[in-house]
């Protein structure tokens, strides 16, 4: 049974900075590609950064470049995302995500989906 759980969400007032994890388990072939997403009440879901197995550069939503940085470290099967500088609008539910299948990382439906770790940041 594939499971993504995240972590490392929160409160953090503005400017301050968190680190989300999401260990992954039950992937029989390694992700293609893995990717965080947010939500926010009353928005739509939002890709905010992927990575992509076989190497090239990450992608980042315009509103987080600078800021965030998704990397992974393979041996632990986990996926981080370092946010600094947050802002009140990064305020959302995180989720990680991922897929084995390479035509669907530049897209939001992902095969596998973790829990959700909520990220609030205050003024």
């Amino acid at each position: 049974q594939v499971q993504l759980v995240e972590s490392g969400g929160g409160s953090v007032q503005a400017g301050g900075s968190l680190r989300l994890s999401c260990a992954t388990f039950g992937i029989t072939y390694t992700p293609y590609c893995m990717g965080w997403f947010r939500q926010a009440p009353g928005k739509e879901r939002e890709k905010v950064a992927r990575i992509v197995d076989m190497g090239g550069n990450p992608y980042y939503t315009d509103s987080v470049k600078g800021r965030f940085t998704i990397s992974q470290d393979n041996a632990k099967n986990t996926l981080y995302l370092q946010m600094n500088s947050l802002k009140r609008e990064d305020t959302a539910m995180y989720y990680c995500a991922a897929d084995t299948r390479s035509w669907k990382c530049d897209t939001n439906e992902y095969r596998y989906w973790g829990q959700g770790t909520q990220v609030t940041v205050s003024t």
